[in-house]
């Protein structure tokens, strides 16, 4: 098969929906084999039976929160694909609430997930990525490069998850494994459906969103061909980088513009 991950193995946390599965597509129709993982068997089985139609992939269940999950999920991963060359951390939480809003148990579930457990895959998969040269792709947000109040820890936790990727760059690099962070800024679908603490969660309205200077809002496909990159050969001098994929967003003050055609 060709493909830029030709003969490539792939592991992506929280592939079961959303920018994992789109992620997983990519990869899937580049060449690679894919592991994804997820914490609902129902999701999961969905993602398999839409996934097989562009490559082989296989899901298991676990939770990015649980570190025993997370070890067993990297070992079941490594004994199906005899490998890891790439590994995603893609499986996130988050919550609407400011900082001083947000209960510990939210604080504490959404750094588990997407700090900790980050963390913990890392260090599980990081063996396996060096026997082979790999590389990590950490997905961040555009939230992590510049705060947003209403999602405050959820912010916290994806610059917090930039900096682990740096230093994973650091040490892994000088060992053959590169890391990178994506930062998608509005994407559909992505994480724009959090809710408040308790509460339960539902996508946004998308016309309602505000437009980045390129004109349009950002599709999963947008964030999933830049880990394609990111993970070929052809990023091999890429290594610790947080590269947005916002349309522009981020790239000053006052470059959004509302369903109206008025820049904020």
């Amino acid at each position: 098969m060709t493909g830029r991950l030709a003969g490539m193995a792939a592991l992506v946390t929280g592939g079961t929906t959303g920018l994992g599965q789109a992620i997983a597509r990519r990869f899937l129709e580049e060449g690679a084999t894919v592991v994804i993982t997820g914490r609902n068997e129902e999701l999961g089985g969905q993602a398999v039976a839409e996934l097989s139609r562009a490559g082989p992939v296989v899901f298991l269940r676990a939770d990015a929160g649980d570190p025993a999950q997370v070890d067993a999920s990297v070992e079941a991963a490594v004994a199906h694909l005899g490998g890891i060359d790439v590994l995603v951390n893609n499986a996130g939480i988050g919550a609407v609430a400011g900082a001083l809003e947000t209960p510990l148990e939210t604080f504490d579930a959404i750094m588990d997930v997407n700090l900790r457990g980050a963390f913990c895959y890392a260090k599980a998969a990081f063996p396996h990525l060096e026997a082979r040269g790999g590389c990590m792709l950490h997905i961040s947000s555009d939230a992590g490069v510049t705060g947003e109040a209403e999602i405050a820890i959820y912010s916290v936790s994806k610059a917090a998850l930039i900096m682990l990727s740096n230093m994973l760059a650091i040490e892994g690099g000088r060992r053959g494994v590169r890391s990178n962070a994506i930062c998608p800024g509005d994407i559909a679908p992505g994480m724009r459906h959090m809710a408040a603490p308790g509460e339960e969660e539902r996508p946004d309205d998308v016309t309602t969103w505000l437009l980045p200077p390129v004109g349009r809002i950002g599709q999963a496909a947008d964030v999933a061909e830049a880990a394609v990159h990111l993970a070929s050969p052809l990023a091999s001098f890429i290594n610790g980088v947080a590269l947005l994929v916002d349309g522009g967003m981020r790239a000053g003050m006052r470059t959004a513009i509302d369903p109206a055609g008025t820049v904020r």
